[in-house]
């Protein structure tokens, strides 16, 4: 069910409100989902529900992202200041120390959060933050050309494309192994999440310097990575391993960037498994 948190953040002029959107379906202990830039919640859809047999799954928006507005003017769209809102999220919904999935951003997102002590688990799918500056600066370069045709497409053109699986291809190969198995209408959404991210440019720029170089001992890791992921190429997993040694580094075979929907089951097993 979606539903929306408010709550402030504090900032260098004071108190800052913020709203995050979110869904929340399951019983049991808590798992928290995030997201990738560009992206929205509903990119966890192909999961959600194995995992709400046997979880509270809670599913946000990040700010600036799907329905979540961007971040209040004082607050910058960087990674300490995202950490500290999730974390005040996390306050607001009676979360402590819940376990944490995310992808992409949202993977280095829930490793900042380990770092801060504030999470029980990671489960990092292709996190952000283990590049090169050779590879930051091809990802982030095809990031702007993604974000760059969907502002352009017109919405007829979009649902076109949409309905055929050589067009959900075109549209997002990029981040899925598996194209033609994305629903058209999830790809519809997702491409005008992208386009319509108000929070976009400003995150993308603040992680232009962002590198995760730190252990995290006592939090059990999982990072996992898709061997066909072109954004984020999988050698940068082993570079994880190295960072924090005792992470649990697991390979998605068939799998792109975006994994959850690539192979659903997977996926699944490999977030309940990392945060039993």
């Amino acid at each position: 069910m979606s539903a929306t948190a408010s709550f402030t953040v504090p900032s260098p002029h004071g108190p800052r409100p913020v709203t995050l959107s979110y869904a929340r379906v399951g019983r049991g202990e808590p798992l928290l989902l995030l997201h990738g830039i560009g992206h929205h919640r509903q990119a966890w859809d192909p999961v959600v529900d194995i995992l709400a047999t046997e979880r509270d799954v809670i599913a946000v928006d990040l700010p600036g992202f799907g329905a979540s507005p961007a971040l209040p003017d004082g607050l910058a769209h960087d990674l300490p200041t995202t950490t500290a809102v999730l974390a005040a999220f996390c306050a607001a919904l009676g979360l402590e120390r819940p376990d944490v999935a995310g992808n992409s951003l949202g993977g280095l997102l829930a490793l900042e959060l380990a770092r801060e002590k504030r999470v029980r688990s990671v489960t990092a799918l292709s996190p952000a933050g283990f590049w090169s500056e050779a590879e930051r600066r091809y990802a982030f370069g095809v990031l702007l050309a993604m974000r760059g045709i969907a502002q352009r497409l017109p919405l007829p053109l979009v649902e076109r494309l949409s309905r055929t699986a050589a067009g959900r291809t075109a549209l997002t190969s990029t981040i899925y192994a598996r194209p033609a198995r994305r629903s058209p209408e999830a790809v519809v959404a997702e491409t005008l999440a992208l386009a319509r991210a108000t929070g976009f440019d400003r995150t993308l720029r603040a992680g232009t310097t962002v590198r995760f170089t730190d252990d995290l001992p006592g939090t059990p890791v999982t990072v996992a990575w898709g061997t066909r992921d072109v954004l984020l190429v999988r050698r940068q997993g082993v570079r994880a391993k190295q960072i924090i040694p005792k992470a649990r580094l697991v390979r998605l075979p068939g799998c792109g960037h975006v994994p959850m929907n690539d192979d659903p089951a997977l996926v699944a097993r490999v977030l309940l498994d990392g945060s039993r």
